[in-house]
């Protein structure tokens, strides 16, 4: 089966995680990436089959997309997704949005009647063919598009479908938001070490190997993360009394609650 030919609309962080990873797994036959800002996309120019333009409007009538991903600040949807209703009608693309809180109805809206949509929320991790993402489509998408889109996001990735678009905010707050939340613990951790004596670069150092070794190790391993927790932790010992803290009523999980529901009623608010 042929590759596909894909417009990228946006090249920042999570477009270029995206574009990264295909470029790894060799995807696409031929990516065309809309991206005003020169310094965003510049690590990717002279890159093999991608040709990056400033402006949709340079883009000639012979590229017909199989798939047109927005990958653009979701404030800037309503500016950026209209001019992209030139695709929609007989032979159309899927039209696949990344923008965190931007919901299926209101791309309808401007990208016209009966264009296929899917929602799509993945991370940042797919730099490194690791992300998430987890997709809704609405009722024009056809059976090739819905395995179009699952491809496309496998590249990089795991893939999870959607019954409901009421539960995107959840998602967006859990898995698109949540590698922040582990880059952070790498630096409170790193910092808590710091002001128990140890240099700053070595704090650092055992911090980031230890979260990213133990996020590997959640990976590979059958076994649960409660499980995982309790291998680790002796009776009495140092992880004990750190976990009586992380664990109190109002330790850890009180606090990743309180971050989850900000982060998705952040969500909700982008899209009403």
């Amino acid at each position: 089966m042929s590759t596909p030919d894909i417009i990228l609309a946006g090249c920042g962080k999570m477009g270029g995680a995206l574009l990264a990873g295909w470029l790894e797994q060799r995807f696409a036959d031929q990516i065309v990436v809309v991206e005003p800002d020169e310094v965003a996309a510049q690590e990717f120019q002279g890159k093999p089959g991608v040709h990056i333009t400033s402006a949709l409007e340079n883009v000639t009538d012979r590229v017909r997309p199989d798939a047109v991903i927005f990958a653009v600040k979701p404030q800037i949807m309503s500016a950026v997704v209209p001019a992209y209703k030139r695709y929609t009608g007989h032979g159309a693309p899927v039209f696949l949005s990344i923008a965190a809180g931007t919901p299926i109805a209101l791309l309808e809206n401007m990208l016209g009647r009966g264009a296929a949509v899917v929602r799509a929320m993945p991370n940042t991790p797919a730099a490194v063919g690791r992300g998430i993402a987890s997709l809704i489509a609405n009722q024009h998408v056809d059976p090739a598009q819905m395995a179009l889109c699952q491809t496309i996001c496998e590249a990089v990735g795991e893939v999870v479908w959607l019954g409901d678009e009421s539960i995107m905010d959840a998602v967006t707050a859990v898995s698109g938001s949540g590698p922040a939340y582990v880059f952070y613990l790498v630096e409170a951790l790193a910092a808590a070490g710091q002001r128990e004596g140890l240099p700053e670069d070595m704090a650092m150092r055992l911090a980031r190997a230890t979260v990213s070794g133990a996020g590997e190790l959640l990976n590979r391993s059958p076994e649960a993360a409660d499980t995982l927790r309790r291998n680790v932790t002796s009776p009495g010992g140092t992880t004990a009394a750190a976990l009586d803290v992380l664990m109190a009523d109002d330790g850890l999980a009180a606090l990743m609650r309180r971050a989850v529901a900000a982060a998705a009623n952040r969500s909700r608010a982008l899209g009403s």
